[in-house]
């Protein structure tokens, strides 16, 4: 009964610190979520203007884009982990419609990430004003990411040159089983990281630049040590940010596109079967109306009532790529349904803020990223959905199209 009262009192002293917007959002999610969903062209294109509102709205004022707004503290300063990987999107997008806008923004990141690079290589973790600012693994996987497409795009050798440091460090701090122990982020758990996979991937770019660099060699010999944490369900030990006992989506994204990214590059059945094996779990754990709770045990079973948004498109995105290497049906419906229940959370009226915005939870007052709007959120629900319409249009190079 003492624990009862305690939670109501918190409770009651959280609502009465919240502001009027995050106490109306949170309301309107305990509502639920509406019958109809905005489709993709129009929530693809408002995610686009919220990126480049988040650009020019950074606390910081660099280039960079925003890590987040929130309902209680607004615009945050940039972050340039996730503006690394939202270059390519960008880049993706201007390509797909012909619009110059997103791409010159992307070249404005990639120069501000070519500014903060620590000469030997690496990028700092955490929000660009953190302190002390000390180079990350992870961090630098991910922009590592963003330079590969800047390579591709504009064929400027600032941006290869860039490439190139960040690759070779990466590969020079792996231990010789293929992980990464050294230059931790200070933001997340100690300890060995399995979602580390979304490193090689970042390396597997790199290397279709730069083929006779030994960067696929490293990129695939981390995913075969994440598949020694694999339990044969498909679940991965120490895959999350704060509690492996119960990753988040978000973090399970990672490490599934990590091992899908390896076969595409090597053509190992071992890591398609690998990347099926957990797919297939993730499967059990959607409900028909597309949720997918935020955290997942070892049987793949929700820990919460709330959903990582951020995980569910990520691991949409997954499940479209097996189903055109595995030709498994079950993968594009779950996409379908994944992508279609985050579309429905997404408001396209209302302030410049948040619309066009996807939340870290849904609920908003979920336990990822209370009442924010991260970008990678958006990012990831732009690649996504426009990884739906490709499909749906059977624009898939080289795979047929879809009925």
């Amino acid at each position: 009964m003492l624990k009862c009262l305690k939670n109501w009192a918190n409770g009651v002293r959280e609502e009465l610190r919240l502001p009027a917007a995050a106490k109306a959002e949170r309301r309107r999610d305990r509502a639920g979520l509406p019958g109809e969903e905005p489709g993709i062209d129009r929530v693809v294109e408002e995610g686009i203007g919220w990126l480049g509102r988040a650009q020019d709205r950074s606390r910081s004022s660099d280039g960079g884009v925003a890590r987040h707004f929130s309902l209680v503290g607004g615009w945050a300063t940039s972050y340039p982990e996730t503006t690394g990987y939202i270059v390519p999107t960008l880049l993706e997008y201007s390509r797909r419609t012909g619009e110059g806008e997103p791409r010159q923004r992307a070249g404005r990141m990639l120069d501000w990430l070519l500014s903060i690079q620590f000469p030997e290589g690496g990028f700092q973790a955490g929000p660009v004003d953190a302190r002390p600012p000390v180079p990350t693994i992870f961090n630098t996987g991910q922009i590592l990411l963003g330079l590969a497409a800047g390579v591709r795009d504009f064929g400027d050798d600032r941006y290869r040159s860039a490439m190139v440091r960040a690759a070779d460090w990466l590969v020079e701090n792996q231990d010789k089983d293929g992980c990464w122990r050294r230059f931790p982020s200070p933001f997340a758990k100690p300890g060995e990281r399995t979602y580390d996979t979304h490193v090689a991937w970042g390396l597997l770019e790199a290397a279709r630049l730069e083929p006779t660099k030994p960067y696929g060699e490293a990129a695939l010999a981390n995913v075969r040590w994440a598949l020694t944490r694999q339990g044969e369900n498909g679940w991965f030990e120490d895959c999350c940010l704060t509690d492996p006992a119960r990753p988040l989506t978000h973090t399970i994204g990672y490490a599934l596109r990590g091992v899908v990214e390896a076969y595409r590059f090597s053509g190992e059945t071992a890591f398609l079967k690998a990347a099926r094996q957990t797919a297939d779990g993730l499967l059990g754990a959607l409900d028909e109306e597309g949720f997918l709770p935020g955290r997942l045990d070892s049987r793949w079973r929700g820990s919460v009532k709330w959903a990582c948004l951020t995980g569910t498109v990520q691991i949409a995105a997954c499940w479209m790529m097996l189903y055109q290497d595995a030709g498994d049906r079950r993968y594009w419906d779950a996409a379908r349904a994944a992508n279609r229940y985050v579309r429905r959370t997404v408001r396209l009226d209302g302030p410049d803020e948040t619309r066009g915005a996807v939340k870290g939870s849904f609920p908003v007052d979920g336990g990822y990223c209370t009442y924010q709007y991260p970008n990678w959120a958006c990012k990831f629900f732009i690649d996504a959905n426009m990884m739906e319409e490709m499909l749906r249009t059977g624009l898939a190079e080289g795979r047929a199209p879809l009925a």
